[in-house]
C-alpha cells in the first residue's frame, strides 16, 4: 500500500500473494538461519538422551519444509551448521522421520505422559503451525505433546532460554567457530539446550588453533555429530530469509546469506531513489 518500502519476515504462506502487487519483489537468500526446537538437556524429562532421540526421530522435516517454509528453506540435521559455512561436512546421514525408532527410543526412556511444547507468534513466522505440525508426527509415534502458545510479549525474556522446551530461531553466524561459542560451549550466555560437554568444549577449542583446513573440518565433523547425537537441539529446517522491497525505490540492497535485511544493516546502507 506504499505505506512502507521494504519489510523483512514475510511469512512463506503469504509469498505469492506479496509477489503480485506491482512495484515490489520478493528478495530471498539460502543461508544459515534456522528455526530450532530446544530441549535443556540437563532439565527432565530431556535429561534423558533416549527422549531427546526420540523426539528427534519424531520430527518430519520434510513435511515441515513444505508445509511451513512452503520450499522457501532446506531440511536441518540436528546441528546448527549447513552447507552455508565454510567447512560444512556433507557426509553427515541425514536423520530421517522414523515414527516406529521414535516410538522405541520413547519407550527406552521410561518416559509416559505429554510433553510441554512452548511456542508463539514472534518465535519466527509459522512457529504456531509448526508446533502443531509437529504434535501430530508425534502422535504417530505414540508421543504426546501439549502445546502452549505464549503471548509475544516477554517470549524471549521469559520463555526462550528459560523453558525447557520451546521453539526459537537463530539466525546464524560468520563461521562454525562463532557459532558454536555463542550457543553451544558450556559457558556460553546463549545456551538454550543446556548442552553441557567438556569434550565438546576442547574440541571447539582445539580446531580454533588448527591451521590445517583439513583437520580442522574434521574437528567439525566430529563435532556436529556428537551434538546430532547427544544434544538438545532439533533442527527441522534452516530457513531462507526473505523480505520484500520496493525495489524501484530503493537503491543499495544487497542479500546476505548471514540475516534479513541485509543481516540488519538495510536501514544503514539503502537508500531512497529520487
Amino acid at each position: 500500500g506504499g505505506q512502507v518500502h521494504m519489510i523483512n519476515r514475510v511469512e512463506p504462506k503469504v509469498v505469492d500473494l506479496v509477489k503480485r502487487i506491482a512495484g515490489v519483489s520478493i528478495e530471498n537468500v539460502s543461508g544459515k538461519g534456522y528455526y530450532p526446537f530446544n530441549m535443556f538437556c540437563d532439565t527432565a524429562p530431556f535429561d534423558s538422551n533416549d527422549l531427546r532421540m526420540a523426539l528427534k526421530l519424531a520430527m518430519d522435516r520434510d513435511e515441515m519444509l513444505e508445509k511451513i517454509l512452503r520450499g522457501y528453506g532446506s531440511v536441518g540435521n540436528d546441528f546448527p551448521i549447513n552447507e552455508a559455512y565454510p567447512l560444512f561436512s556433507a557426509d553427515i546421514e541425514q536423520r530421517k522421520f522414523d515414527p516406529d525408532k521414535a516410538a522405541a527410543a520413547y519407550k527406552k526412556s521410561g518416559h509416559s505422559g505429554s510433553i510441554v511444547l512452548r511456542t508463539s507468534d514472534v518465535a519466527f513466522p509459522g512457529a504456531v503451525d509448526a508446533a502443531q505440525l509437529y504434535q501430530q508426527s508425534c502422535a504417530k509415534a505414540g508421543i504426546k505433546i501439549e502445546i502452549k502458545r505464549e503471548p509475544g510479549d516477554g517470549y524471549w525474556s521469559e520463555v526462550w532460554n528459560k523453558q525447557p522446551f520451546s521453539l526459537s530461531y537463530w539466525g546464524g553466524r560468520a563461521t562454525q567457530d562463532q557459532m558454536y561459542s555463542t550457543g553451544y560451549v558450556s559457558t556460553a550466555d546463549w545456551n538454550d539446550t543446556r548442552f553441557k560437554r567438556p569434550e565438546f568444549d576442547k574440541m571447539l577449542f582445539t580446531a580454533r588453533g588448527e591451521l590445517d583446513q583439513a583437520k580442522r573440518q574434521a574437528i567439525y565433523h566430529d563435532m556436529a555429530v556428537m551434538m546430532r547425537d547427544e544434544g538438545g537441539l532439533i533442527v527441522p529446517f534452516f530457513n531462507q530469509f526473505i523480505d520484500a522491497a520496493a525495489t524501484s525505490k530503493i537503491g543499495g540492497y544487497a542479500k546476505s546469506p548471514i540475516g534479513e535485511m541485509m543481516d540488519g544493516y538495510a536501514l544503514a546502507e539503502c537508500w531512497l531513489n529520487a
